[in-house]
C-alpha cells in the first residue's frame, strides 16, 4: 500500500468515524479559545475545562485579564501544570492584546506567534479553529500516529505538519487534525496501541510483526 493509499483510508474512516468534530475546549470568544489553548500545553482538554470555568469568572477578556496578578491567575491554573510560565505569559498577552490590538486576537500567524507562550501550535489552533484558515496543528496524538501509519518519518512536529499538508487536501485540514486527535485518544492510544492492535494500525499494516517505535516530538 503506497503512502497516497493509506493516506486516502485514513481520511475515509475517521469520516466515517467522526463526521462532526466539535472543538474540545470550551469557550466562547476567541480569547477565550486562546487562553484555552495556552493552558493545555502538557496538560488534557478535561482539566483545562475543569480550570477555565473559574478562571473565567474573574476575567474573560484582556482588559481585565491584565488587571489580575499573576499569582492570582497562577492560584487558579494550578491543576494544568507549568502554572508558573503560563499565568505570566496569560498576564503578557492579556496586556499586549488590550494595548496594542484593541482587545483583539490578532488573525495572522506573526502576531499570534509574537504573543508570550503562544508557538506556532497554539497559533495554528486559533489560526484553524477561531477563524477557519487552513491550518494542521500538530500534537503528541498526530506526531504519533501519523508515525504508526506511515504518514510521515517522525523526526519533529514540524517535519510531521509539511508531510501531512503534502498528503492531505487543504479543506480537509482543520477538520481532519481534530479526528486524528479524537482516534488518537479514543483507539490509537500512547499504551493502548503499539501499531498493531487499533482497527486503522492493523488495516493499514497487516503483517507488521513488532511493535512500531514512534519518535518523540
Amino acid at each position: 500500500m503506497t503512502k497516497k493509499e493509506r493516506a486516502e483510508f485514513v481520511i475515509q474512516r475517521l469520516n466515517s468515524l467522526y463526521p462532526k468534530t466539535p472543538i474540545p475546549l470550551d469557550h466562547y470568544s476567541h480569547y477565550t479559545l486562546l487562553v484555552s489553548v495556552l493552558l493545555s500545553a502538557q496538560c488534557t482538554d478535561e482539566r483545562v475545562n475543569k480550570v477555565t470555568p473559574s478562571l473565567f469568572s474573574e476575567a474573560d477578556n484582556p482588559s481585565s485579564m491584565a488587571k489580575m496578578t499573576v499569582s492570582s491567575i497562577q492560584k487558579i491554573i494550578r491543576p494544568c501544570g507549568l502554572s508558573p510560565q503560563k499565568a505570566k505569559a496569560i498576564k503578557s498577552l492579556s496586556r499586549i492584546l488590550h494595548e496594542q490590538h484593541g482587545g483583539k486576537v490578532p488573525r495572522t500567524f506573526e502576531e499570534l506567534e509574537a504573543l508570550p507562550g503562544v508557538g506556532h501550535k497554539t497559533a495554528s489552533v486559533v489560526m484553524s479553529q477561531a477563524f477557519g484558515f487552513p491550518a494542521f496543528p500538530v500534537d503528541t496524538h498526530i506526531h504519533r500516529l501519523a508515525q504508526r501509519w506511515g504518514l510521515s518519518s517522525g523526526k519533529n512536529v514540524t517535519q510531521t505538519e509539511k508531510d501531512l499538508k503534502r498528503l492531505f487536501p487543504e479543506q480537509s485540514w482543520n477538520k481532519l487534525h481534530l479526528q486524528i486527535i479524537f482516534y488518537g485518544r479514543e483507539h490509537c492510544t500512547a499504551r493502548g496501541c503499539n501499531g498493531m492492535v487499533c482497527d486503522i494500525c492493523r488495516y493499514l499494516y497487516p503483517d507488521r510483526k513488532r511493535p512500531k517505535k514512534t519518535k518523540r516530538p
